[in-house]
């Protein structure tokens, strides 16, 4: 019989018992110690304090369609997952008008094929149109349902001060654990001042994060747009600013692609599209990149002080949570490998993080975030460090010169040096 184990505590919502023994889809790398993997060895402890919140494991429900109403986000606090980002909302839902269709797929293959692996995926989809009443209504439900589980808030408004303080007090009366700003909706209503618009500005991003931060209290998480040059800008306004974590990274701005046969582009509507918001796997080493540069900015201009890093770009698998862990990560968001996968990959994903974290003898996950950002450095430096590294390989291939050279105690790895390989 299989052995059975735990993805995260053991609670009435959250004791999740699954296989061990699986085969990781991660590779071994980097100069980390691996270790055999043992079905019997305690089970690694997922669990993670991010800004004074306590989750079971790091897994959190990405603010979009997969927390777009009571019943979603319920399912995925029962699957288990880590906490839940509802989707945006904002005081006036009557100015949402979505259309349909809205997404498109990239996948590998010809273009316009049907089959092969979804490797990309656009939409054009807005924040909530649902009211804001209703909404509020779900996120006291979901909290008195839910009281030991965290649910944040992602919200967006008009460059009003009055309307931002208004919004946050409203949902903050829900019971809400947090909320994240959506400074970073790639399209729809930058007219308003909204979204991207705000996270492409810094100056007008440290004006509104001062009303949010005057404002809110709990903890705030600025979420970053990552079509702009320097990322790490507007993640450093935004924590002088009082946010007390960085969410990285939202969409990329992108057009899918044109139907050869139609010559329209996709998605369709009526015949026309817009350019929309990429995700998926495509995207996981461009977020990677964003993610490194913020973790390091953060690391030498913040040190040690209590503030936090969501990562988010194509997540599918254990292996590419670990990846964003290790560059720095507290916490990692999901929602486009939900809408493709289900909200039951929570469960995926914990194990084969656990698997990866046996093969490295790491009990927590503090025992690892961060310990990948060491290694990144300048083009200068890894010239100078590939020069260093030849040269001391052409003198240990020269052996000794001369048989004055010769030692005792180095005898047999100086006879070694002049072994012709």
């Amino acid at each position: 019989m299989a052995s059975l184990r735990f993805c995260g505590p053991i609670g009435a919502k959250n004791g999740l018992l699954m296989e061990s023994g699986r085969v990781p889809s991660f590779q071994r790398r980097g100069e980390l110690k691996v270790f055999a993997s043992s079905s019997t060895q305690t089970q690694p402890d997922l669990s993670v304090t991010v800004n004074g919140l306590k989750m079971p494991n790091p897994f959190v429900i990405g603010s979009g369609p997969p927390g777009t109403n009571y019943t979603v986000m319920k399912r995925a606090f029962d699957e288990g997952w880590g906490a839940v980002i509802a989707k945006t909302v904002s005081l006036d839902a009557a100015k949402v008008v979505n259309v349909t269709p809205r997404y498109a797929k990239l996948r590998a293959g010809a273009n316009g094929s049907a089959k092969g692996q979804i490797i990309g995926w656009e939409n054009i989809e807005l924040i909530s149109d649902r009211p804001l009443e209703t909404m509020l209504k779900e996120f006291r439900q979901l909290k008195e349902e839910y009281p030991d589980r965290i649910l944040i808030a992602s919200i967006m408004e008009e460059y009003n001060k009055a309307a931002w303080e208004e919004l946050i007090d409203r949902v903050e009366q829900t019971g809400i654990d947090a909320i994240e700003i959506n400074f970073s909706c790639p399209h729809g209503m930058p007219e308003r001042k909204m979204g991207a618009a705000v996270g492409q500005d810094c100056a007008l991003l440290e004006e509104v994060c001062g009303w949010i931060n005057a404002k809110a209290a709990v903890p705030v998480w600025a979420k970053m747009t990552p079509n702009i040059t320097d990322i790490t800008q507007p993640a450093r306004v935004a924590l002088r600013s009082g946010c007390e974590g960085i969410s990285a990274i939202n969409t990329i701005m992108s057009v899918m692609g044109i139907n050869l046969n139609t010559l329209h582009p996709e998605p369709c509507v009526e015949g026309y599209s817009t350019p929309g918001g990429y995700s998926a796997k495509a995207v996981h080493p461009i977020a990677l990149a964003k993610v490194m540069n913020i973790a390091q900015m953060m690391k030498a201009e913040f040190g040690d002080k209590d503030y936090s890093l969501s990562a988010i770009g194509g997540v599918e698998t254990g292996g590419d949570a670990a990846e964003f862990i290790l560059l720095g990560s507290n916490t990692v968001q999901v929602c486009t490998g939900v809408m493709m996968h289900g909200y039951g990959l929570v469960k995926k994903l914990c194990y084969e993080l656990q698997d990866f974290m046996k093969m490295h003898n790491f009990s927590s996950i503090e025992d690892f975030r961060g310990v990948s950002l060491q290694y990144f450095t300048t083009h200068t430096d890894l010239v100078q460090r590939q020069k260093a590294a030849i040269q001391q390989r052409k003198a240990v291939r020269k052996g000794l010169q001369s048989d004055k050279d010769w030692t005792g105690d180095g005898f047999v790895k100086e006879s070694e040096s002049m072994v012709s390989n």
